[in-house]
């Protein structure tokens, strides 16, 4: 089986550069091309949606931008049909970067319906303009031409069109199995855990959403070519969401997804444009019909799309361990035992006329672990919020080292050595537990994009895993490393998350309930654990309600009530305090 996943591409790949060679009907070739072109469509809504979780009914209009312009420069300036697709490319990256800067920024519902507004706009502004000939479009496009040779609109066309659609899925592929992939694929679970992480999420859906519009724009511009006109019809909303019909089929998480959904919809969508007139006795488009009431079986009963059935039957490999001898990651100087690291100064956080922390003041050296502790509803993990800017202040001040860190953005915070695990385990269940651990590593690699996917990060990428294993096999779990860490248990992935913060090379962790799911063994392990931490000279704050096991681990405690600091001091003061009992207890005996 794995050798089927290893030579899989190179044989779909020569059979498609190959096929304009064999003995194929020219109507197979035209179908082929037309599969190519929307499959590039399609893996740009792969790694926009299926990946980053942005939807986009948007992309036909990236399409009509590629293809105007290779039309109109062709046609009307007579320029260069590959000057046009730098220019196209430019125009599609522009219109990309300003609409992504407006719409990306909303959620929910609104960013779909962004996505029709703009799309609807740009389909009308091709229709009006009279330079692009209105709603009759451009007409005779000419033949691209290769080193002095004509592609024409078939089996020439058909190897650069597969080229560059298999190039895409290539270099689509690298970058998802990297540093800035594992940074898009956390978007998709939210934006708290991944700026904890040091990660600009914005800037990563927008440099998601830039590809796409690239992606769509140099099938336009291929597609003007082949189809030798050019008008608004096949840039409509409607077609968005046909690519986004082709995606979802397919698999709307998987590169080769993409290529399976563009062509179950082109070569079915044929057969029923013929097919259901005859059965039916009338004439109209009743293969939407059928697409409707099969996407909304796949939704049922097959959500992964098509491919999945395929991921199934292929069991995926272990990743293959060329890490050993890899040169450690940068590592921040450590805080000298004893140095002031983090002062709470008269926190406040109120939401409309509720007060949730009302002024607690605390403070942790290097080498301290602090316990954080109180009823249900006391204020702890909103505290924790605070510090790590996951929350804004509503008063007082955070100070890091003597600088204030209140006010500034989460991944800024990460930066400066601050970081934690969540009350609720936040991770990437459709990534490896190393995977997810190598997320934690994001501030201590520096390759981007276009070196991911050309795949010259690679030794990067071993360094990041060599320390991702490093911190597993440190929390006890390094033997799990090649599980999905959406099939661990609810433990082990309370581990796995305080791995993944270690990775950060943090000088302060805050761990929000870190034993909670944990089994007493694991309990003792991971205590250990974080003693051995404190001997290397972290500090540790954490928020937890296992008493047994805060009271043995921490040098001090701060204990909550109803928002407000009632005690701070050594776990044998709190112990016997009648405040704290009766703040637990409801009685002060």
């Amino acid at each position: 089986m794995q050798g089927i996943r290893r030579f899989a591409f190179p044989a779909f790949a020569l059979l498609m550069l190959l096929l304009p060679a064999l003995p194929v009907p020219d109507f197979w070739i035209a179908q082929s091309n037309y599969i190519g072109l929307y499959a590039l469509v399609t893996l740009g809504l792969v790694l926009l949606t299926g990946v980053a979780g942005l939807i986009s009914f948007g992309q036909a209009a990236f399409v009509g931008v590629g293809a105007y312009t290779a039309a109109y420069m062709s046609v009307t300036l007579s320029l260069s049909p590959w000057l046009a697709l730098l220019v196209g490319v430019a125009l599609a990256v522009a219109a990309a970067l300003v609409l992504g800067a407006v719409t990306l920024r909303m959620s929910g519902h609104y960013l779909p319906l962004a996505t029709i507004a703009w799309g609807l706009a740009l389909y009308y502004t091709m229709g009006n303009m009279e330079f692009l000939g209105k709603y009759d479009g451009i007409l005779g496009v000419p033949t691209l031409k290769l080193f002095g040779m004509d592609l024409g609109t078939g089996r020439g066309l058909h190897v650069l069109i597969w080229v560059m659609a298999l190039l895409a899925a290539w270099a689509a592929s690298n970058l998802l199995d990297s540093r800035p992939g594992r940074a898009i694929r956390s978007l998709k679970s939210g934006a708290t855990m991944a700026e904890a992480m040091g990660i600009s999420t914005f800037r990563y859906k927008l440099a998601v959403f830039v590809l796409a519009a690239v992606l769509a724009a140099v099938s336009g511009w291929l597609f003007a070519f082949f189809q030798r006109t050019v008008n608004p019809t096949p840039f409509a909303l409607s077609k968005g969401i046909e690519y986004l019909f082709m995606a979802v089929l397919g698999g709307i998480s998987y590169v080769w997804g993409a290529f399976l959904g563009s062509g179950a919809v082109k070569l079915v969508e044929d057969q029923l444009q013929v097919l259901l007139p005859r059965l039916i006795g009338a004439s109209g488009n009743f293969e939407t019909i059928v697409f409707g009431v099969v996407l909304i079986v796949v939704l049922k009963f097959a959500p992964d799309g098509l491919w999945s059935f395929v991921v199934r039957r292929l069991p995926r490999a272990d990743r293959k361990r060329d890490w050993d001898g890899a040169a450690p990651l940068p590592a921040r100087p450590k805080p000298a035992h004893g140095e002031p690291l983090l002062q709470v100064e008269a926190v406040r956080k109120t939401f409309g006329g509720l007060t949730a922390v009302n002024d607690v003041s605390f403070a942790i050296a290097a080498g301290d672990i602090v316990g954080l502790i109180g009823p249900n509803g006391a204020g702890k993990s909103t505290t924790f919020n605070l510090i790590t800017g996951v929350l804004a202040l509503s008063a007082g001040q955070v100070r890091w080292r003597g600088e204030p860190i209140g006010g500034l953005p989460s991944r800024e915070i990460a930066r400066r050595g601050i970081s934690r695990t969540f009350q609720h385990v936040k991770m990437i269940p459709d990534m490896t537990v190393l995977e997810n651990v190598a997320l934690g590593g994001y501030m201590r690699g520096s390759s981007g994009s276009v070196r991911a996917m050309l795949r010259l990060d690679r030794e990067e990428e071993r360094r990041l895993f060599a320390e991702a294993e490093r911190q597993l096999a440190r929390i006890g779990i390094a033997d799990r490393m090649h599980e999905m860490a959406g099939n661990l248990a609810l433990g082990p992935q309370r581990l796995m998350e305080i791995a993944r913060a270690l990775c950060t090379d943090p000088a302060l962790l805050l761990l929000d309930e870190p034993a909670a799911g944990l089994r007493h063994k694991e309990k003792q392990a991971l205590g250990d654990v974080l003693r051995q931490l404190k001997a290397e000279g972290m500090s540790l704050l954490l928020v937890e309600h296992d008493m047994e096991f805060v009271m043995g681990l921490t040098d001090r405690i701060v204990v909550m009530e109803f928002g407000t600091r009632l005690m701070e001091g050594t776990p044998a003061q709190v112990q016997a305090s009648p405040a704290v009992r009766a703040a637990y207890l409801g009685t002060d005996h």
